[in-house]
């Protein structure tokens, strides 16, 4: 097929398929279509008058072209009409300046090309969300130059356009990647080489990896296992409780419950682990920066998912007792570094946004990346749940907004309006005596 233009994600795995690397076969439904299919809506006018609730409903309310329905059912077939992933693919992620993490959607476990249509309908509308616009609004990205996808025998291929290109585009724009669903044993996020606070630290990676696929470990629903890794062998290991998984089941994924033996054993081996660690050189090598990999591991083949430039640096120390405390300290994960202090918002659901103001220390069971429109108001991140290479540490880094996750006695500690100070560069949150006056 002929290539179309591809922004970063779907173009950056066309380049790693094209080289050989371990990448699903995949094809691309390019950002012209898009742009033709909601070229007469008036996108930043009715987002003003209707919210991004109603723009999404009016955007997946359009009737697809009977030609991209039959280039989707041909293009699948082609995949052998298999599960595939809907991933987004926008003009303003995966850039060296803005990650868009968790921004924008995507959906697993797809099947069949009317299933396939209604996704690539809901992955073009996320580009609308309250919480996608919100980022865009405060990341304030660079101009983006889009990449040539790679022909289908380097493992991706462009699909082509349904409908002609109309010159009254809208930017931001968004390319939808269709890639073959792996059903992962293990799966998480790869930090290849721009780490701090440990000698020789561009040879050293970090590894977030847990059961099931990888939703569990970028959505931050799980504290997941922790590696660190360099050219010596794995040089640390931190067991995250691994609580639940998620796997493909007949009408899309399901959530289940981990077996106790399986939440007290690392889920990657160390075989896997150095793999992971060699691989991830390789791709940075290749592409000429350090790099953001999310891989799947199914039947012990890896398979690299996506990659992105690394946005902001993730800091490695190690934290020590401290003597003499009067104040109650938790201990977690550092997500993000920095002190701060503030009142606790305990937040369980979008439903308690509201009551967040300017300053507040947001405490809550993990980040939805639809909660990171909050990072623009808080002043720091507690989660019970969630590693440092979740879609939501890694915004709060690209915000700079200190972050502790994982402290699973969290809840239990902390009451809403309580004056915390938290440390993101060591992963403690320290719980003051006297309660902030601020209580919602």
């Amino acid at each position: 097929m002929p290539t179309h233009h591809c922004p970063s994600k779907a173009a950056t795995l066309a380049r790693l398929a094209k080289a050989g690397f371990p990448v699903p076969p995949a094809f691309v439904v390019p950002i012209d279509t898009y742009r033709s299919f909601v070229a007469h809506l008036d996108l930043p006018t009715a987002l003003a008058e209707r919210g991004p609730t109603e723009l999404r409903r009016l955007i997946e309310s359009q009737p697809l072209p009977s030609r991209l329905l039959t280039e989707l059912t041909h293009a699948l077939h082609a995949l052998g009409d298999l599960p595939v992933a809907v991933r987004s693919s926008a003009t303003t992620e995966d850039t060296p300046h803005a990650s868009a993490a968790g921004q924008h959607d995507s959906h697993l476990a797809v099947q069949g090309a009317h299933a396939v249509a209604t996704k690539l309908l809901a992955t073009w509308s996320s580009l609308w969300t309250a919480r996608a616009t919100s980022y865009r609004r405060t990341a304030h990205p660079p101009a983006v130059s889009t990449a040539d996808a790679a022909n289908a025998d380097g493992g991706i291929s462009a699909l082509d356009a349904a409908v002609s290109p109309g010159t009254a585009g809208v930017d931001p724009a968004l390319a939808v990647m269709i890639q073959r669903h792996v059903d992962a044993d293990v799966a998480g996020v790869l930090f290849t080489g721009s780490t701090k606070g440990r000698s020789g630290a561009g040879d050293v990676a970090v590894i977030d990896a847990s059961w099931g696929l990888g939703e569990s470990v970028v959505q931050g629903l799980v504290t997941p296992d922790e590696f660190v890794v360099g050219a010596d062998g794995v040089l640390e290991v931190r067991l995250g409780d691994k609580q639940t998984r998620i796997d493909r089941c007949s009408d899309g994924t399901v959530t289940r419950g981990v077996p106790d033996e399986d939440r007290e054993r690392a889920c990657l081996t160390d075989d896997q682990v150095t793999r992971l660690w060699k691989l991830g050189q390789q791709v940075a090598e290749h592409l000429g920066a350090p790099q953001d990999i999310e891989f799947a591991i199914e039947n012990d083949h890896i398979w690299l998912l996506q990659s992105r430039p690394i946005t902001a640096d993730l800091v490695l120390r190690s934290s020590e007792a401290d003597a003499g405390e009067r104040e109650l300290v938790l201990r977690g994960t550092a997500g993000s570094p920095g002190v701060v202090r503030g009142p606790a918002r305990v937040v369980k659901g979008p439903g308690d946004f509201e009551k967040v103001a300017e300053g507040d220390i947001l405490v809550c069971p993990f980040t939805d990346p639809a909660w990171t429109v909050l990072f623009g108001v808080v002043a720091g991140v507690v989660t019970e749940a969630g590693g440092r290479l979740s879609h939501a540490a890694i915004v709060a880094r690209e915000r700079r907004i200190p972050a502790v996750l994982g402290i699973s006695s969290l809840h239990s500690n902390v009451r809403d309006g309580q004056l915390l100070t938290i440390d993101g560069s060591v992963g403690t949150v320290r719980v003051h005596p006297s309660p902030n006056p601020r209580v919602s």
